[in-house]
């Protein structure tokens, strides 16, 4: 099977993520329900907006920017909000590029990376303001270096020591994320003779065993925690994300076919099936159009970053036994001849451009919604309620969160306090996770004027 090269693949699919990073920035896309409160307390504050312990590394990884940028005197909201926007995309943009060069020279460590972008990054990271974003994106670039020739050089077990500081505390996943990356580091440094390696290699597996630690401490301490109930009750509740239930579906019927008979991996069964999914997922912001109840609908990103964890952990575990194992299941045995590595390789290609339409369709829903919802602000003054407003008619449904509203509304407004867009609920059945972002925000000296 003939086409591109695995070099040029990596070329289009890295630029591809950027283009969407610059995309989806421009957009002010971390404005996105929580994104709009951590932002207006960063402003409001002066400081980090780093509540939760457990999530801290990620945190002031990206804040910083923000406030290197008011420290510079920068008080235009639109700006700061690219600015905040930028530094969210950009990280795991930057790892998910860098392990695509890792592994640009294996084609199955290529089709897997190209997996997680497809199915994990590109439909969950409408919340970007979560910091699974960064999370999922690290672990896979310290995957990726683990398992490729190069990842016993001091270089790399360096690289992977600041990984694992980085995912000391980012997110609760890491609970079996890190035992899971600290065991593939450990297998990658164990032969080496050069010590400052291994002992490199050590330390960062402790980074990434420690991380399970913190999600484990945080989990138990906040186990009872109203938003944390609400959340454990939500998380099978991931087939509402079509953008991650459509290609986890191909995903399915491929790898229980093929563990079943895996010389049918082989045939044209997986080519028929994944291509399908493709144009199911390309043609996905139009499904409404013939079916109304089938929409993309921003939220279940956040829903269904547990399950998108799961299967992470799945595709990293599958990275490290195809290289570890020199007697491999018949499962991957039956992917490595060439030609057909080379037909996964175009396959999750294609899986991701097509990841990106949705992408791109909900961008741009989101960019009318600001606009709409600034028209608003600069229009009235005083308590607007936001049931007065067309909340659930097409697009704003899909971006409306209540306890967010007055962050939201401040933000893009010319001249914060002059209107607040505030809903009728007690904050109890649907309370923010901080209490401090349900407040009506000051921003003073600030306001949108880009």
């Amino acid at each position: 099977m003939r086409g591109p090269s695995q070099g040029a693949i990596c070329i289009a699919v890295a630029a591809l993520l950027w283009a969407l990073a610059v995309h989806n920035a421009w957009a002010s896309r971390a404005l996105f329900w929580d994104g709009a409160s951590f932002l207006v307390n960063l402003l409001d504050h002066g400081r980090f907006h780093d509540f939760y312990a457990a999530r801290a590394h990620v945190d002031w990884l990206t804040q910083v920017p923000v406030l290197i940028a008011v420290e510079w005197g920068v008080r235009d909201t639109g700006v700061l909000a690219i600015v905040y926007s930028a530094t969210l995309f950009a990280l795991p943009t930057a790892f998910y590029h860098f392990a695509l060069v890792r592994v640009r020279r294996d084609p199955i460590l290529l089709a897997a990376v190209l997996a997680v972008v497809a199915t994990i990054y590109l439909p969950t990271s409408f919340f970007i303001v979560g910091e699974y974003n960064v999370a999922f994106a690290c672990v896979t670039a310290a995957v990726a270096v683990a398992v490729t020739g190069e990842g016993r050089s001091r270089g790399d077990a360096a690289l992977l020591l600041v990984f694992g500081a980085l995912c000391l505390r980012s997110y609760e996943a890491m609970i079996y994320l890190g035992p899971l990356v600290a065991a593939v580091i450990l297998w990658s440094t164990r032969r080496s003779d050069d010590v400052v390696v291994r002992t490199l290699g050590v330390l960062s597996s402790l980074a990434f065993a420690g991380a399970a630690i913190v999600s484990a401490a945080t989990i138990f301490d906040y186990w009872d925690h109203p938003h944390f109930m609400k959340v454990r009750s939500t998380s099978v509740d991931f087939w509402q994300n079509m953008q991650f239930a459509i290609p986890l579906s191909g995903f399915l019927i491929c790898a229980i076919r093929g563990m079943r008979r895996p010389v049918w991996l082989q045939g044209r069964g997986p080519l028929y099936v994944m291509a399908t999914i493709v144009v199911l997922l390309a043609i996905s912001p139009w499904w409404r159009d013939v079916h109304p109840p089938s929409i993309l609908y921003p939220p279940s990103h956040y829903v269904a970053r547990q399950a998108a964890g799961i299967l992470l952990a799945a595709l990293l575990a599958g990275m490290w036994a195809q290289v570890a194992r020199r007697d491999p299941p018949a499962v991957f045995a039956a992917v490595r001849p060439p030609e057909i590595a080379r037909r996964l390789v175009l396959t999750m290609t294609a899986l991701t451009f097509a990841a990106a339409v949705p992408d791109v369709a909900l961008t741009r829903l989101w960019g009318g919604y600001l606009d709409r919802l600034q028209a608003v602000v600069n229009e009235r003054s005083g308590i607007v309620r936001a049931e007065t407003l067309p909340l659930h008619d097409w697009p704003n449904k899909l971006f409306f969160q209540d306890w967010s509203y007055p962050a939201l509304s401040a933000l893009v407004s010319r001249t914060p306090g002059q209107a607040y867009v505030v809903s009728d609920q007690d904050y109890l059945s649907n309370p923010p996770f901080e209490p401090a972002c349900g407040l009506l925000p000051k921003l003073k000296g600030y306001g949108w004027r880009s």
